[in-house]
């Protein structure tokens, strides 16, 4: 008797980090791209390197690659030459003096205790210790009292948390630092930081090579992480919210256009870093529509990938009983007429890993995780065209995990690599082997986040933001009629509008977001659309010398997260 065939399962990591340079300093405001590339980059490639017979999807944004490729070769030239570093917490790792002035001071001290309290700051005795200190300091009045010493040995710290668990147990120059403790020198820093250089400029071919191997499918996000649907059309949001208050504007102008721009510069990107075209997208926070699977289908794209929310909605709206048939989901569906195989991820198991397996010893994580699947195999045994999909951030939920998640992943990999009723695949794999995709008459624009867009638009804050963009991109059009700028010209001024047409910055606006987030992004957007401003030679509006959005919030996981469904 033969045996059933195993139900195929893939696990797609989803690396975004927007934008964090400042578009008129040049120097980064944040250094989240970086230390994600040391500690989760690093160890989600490391777990798939030692667990051969595992796969994985794993997509990338353009703007990350971008600030990879960028970092990287800044951290080189500063090794080399001593080119200064654009990061100011980065910098404080290399021989620049700290700066004197009192607010820079404090500044750079708040940021180095930036980290997640339990897992990466309480687990190391010395830097809780310097964690402690600092915290008395880090006033205007009292910082003056933090010495260089305190700042440069909490720095080293704050990287040494930051670092990839798989680094730790394996690097000795983590081992011999964390022995030490404190009192580190220059050299050392130095050491350090080539570490990290080394670790930020692997990121890519670790994964390519993993590529290569038939481990890992690579895929992609629209060029600038834009909420497609939005840009294509503002009433499709409330397709999903009827009553969602909308911006003044009527609709992004050309925003049609823009969308292909996305689509056509996220494409040219990752082909040069990874040097082969991808099969599929995961659009920006899983948003789609009609008209942007329509988009991406015309783009050559086989496949791509969203929320059980956005299919619930769908199948309702079809007249599907969807609660009443257990074969609904988990499955992949197209649109009339298409080729485009829409897969839905499992909602409520992504959100496990997301969030509740965090507090779980690893090994029992896994293995309920690994169970649930079991159950769902036995469930879909009699099917050949069903296929789970567990799609989450592959970076913002290690933090809170203890050792980053290093015990869940390596018994995961272990336990689904080799499993008698489950298959690890990948999505264009799906597709080659012939799944049937079943019908959907039409898809009711949404996200990966409760199913609708309100992430994005709705709330005053990011209803006047959409209409600070619209003004801009008003006035780029016209500038862009009456100016015949050279190739080049063009293409940069196309770019800063993609990094303002970014998701990320209405994502945060908002009151029920974190204060100190909010600031943060609300300042970084307004510095791109001045940059854009400038760089098209016309005045700047006055209003964009003042903030959009206060946050008063106290999001879970600081708001880098937000689960599927509203709790």
């Amino acid at each position: 008797m033969s045996q059933p065939a195993r139900l195929p399962v893939v696990l797609l990591w989803h690396m975004h980090q927007p934008q964090y340079k400042d578009a008129l300093t040049g120097q980064y405001v944040l250094p989240w791209t970086y230390l994600h590339a040391i500690k989760d980059y690093t160890d989600m490639a490391a777990h798939l390197e030692a667990q051969p017979n595992a796969r994985a999807v794993v997509n990338f944004t353009p703007v990350l690659l971008e600030q990879l490729q960028e970092l990287s070769e800044r951290i080189e030239a500063h090794l080399r030459s001593g080119v200064p570093l654009p990061d100011p917490v980065l910098a404080l790792l290399s021989p620049a003096p700290v700066p004197q002035a009192a607010a820079e001071r404090l500044d750079l001290l708040k940021a180095c205790l930036r980290a997640q309290r339990k897992n990466l700051i309480e687990r190391f005795g010395p830097y809780l210790e310097l964690a402690t200190i600092a915290e008395t300091l880090t006033t205007p009045e009292r910082v003056v009292y933090a010495s260089d010493q305190l700042i440069h040995d909490l720095a080293v710290w704050y990287h040494l948390a930051w670092m990839g668990e798989t680094v730790r147990r394996t690097d000795s120059r983590i081992a011999a630092l964390t022995a030490q403790g404190r009192a580190f020198t220059q050299q050392q820093r130095r050491e350090l930081l080539a570490l990290i250089g080394e670790l930020v400029s692997s990121v890519v071919p670790r994964f390519r090579k993993l590529r290569e191997r038939g481990q890992c499918e690579l895929s992609v996000t629209p060029y600038g992480h834009p909420i497609v649907p939005l840009l294509l059309d503002f009433h499709s949001a409330r397709e999903a919210v009827p009553g969602m208050a909308l911006p003044h504007c009527p609709a992004y102008p050309g925003g049609a256009e823009r969308a292909v721009w996305h689509v056509r510069e996220g494409l040219r990107v990752f082909t040069a870093a990874f040097g082969e075209r991808p099969v599929g997208c995961w659009p920006s926070e899983g948003a789609i529509s009609d008209d942007t699977l329509k988009l991406l289908e015309e783009a050559g794209f086989k496949w791509v990938a969203t929320s059980a929310n956005v299919l619930g909605a769908s199948l309702r709206v079809a007249g599907a009983a969807e609660n009443e048939d257990p074969i609904a989901y988990n499955r992949p569906y197209a649109l009339p007429g298409s080729s485009l195989h829409c897969y839905f991820r499992d909602d409520t198991l992504s959100d496990r890993i997301g969030f509740n397996y965090s507090t779980w010893h690893g090994d029992d994580a896994a293995h309920n995780f690994v169970h649930e699947l079991a159950q769902l195999a036995r469930t879909y045994s009699s099917s050949r065209d069903h296929v789970v999909l567990i799609a989450l951030d592959g970076e913002n939920a290690w933090e809170y995990y203890p050792f980053n998640g290093y015990y869940f992943l390596k018994a995961l990999y272990a336990a689904l690599a080799d499993h008698p009723l489950i298959e690890l695949t990948t999505l264009s794999d799906c597709v080659a082997r012939g799944l049937r995709p079943q019908p959907l008459q039409k898809v009711v624009t949404g996200s990966w986040v409760h199913g609708t867009l309100a992430t994005w638009m709705g709330d005053p804050a990011k209803n006047a933001a959409w209409d600070l963009l619209c003004e801009a991109k008003q006035t780029f059009d016209r500038v862009m009629q009456e100016h015949r700028f050279d190739a080049a010209r063009r293409a940069s001024l196309e770019r800063q509008l993609a990094l303002c047409e970014s998701s990320d910055w209405f994502w945060w606006f908002g009151d029920y977001n974190p204060a100190e987030a909010v600031s943060q992004f609300d300042r970084l957007y307004r510095r791109q659309l001045v940059t854009l401003y400038r760089m098209l030679g016309v005045a700047v509006p006055e209003h964009l010398d003042h903030p959009i959005s206060v946050g008063r919030g106290t999001p879970e996981a600081g708001g880098v997260m937000r689960r599927a469904t509203a709790s």
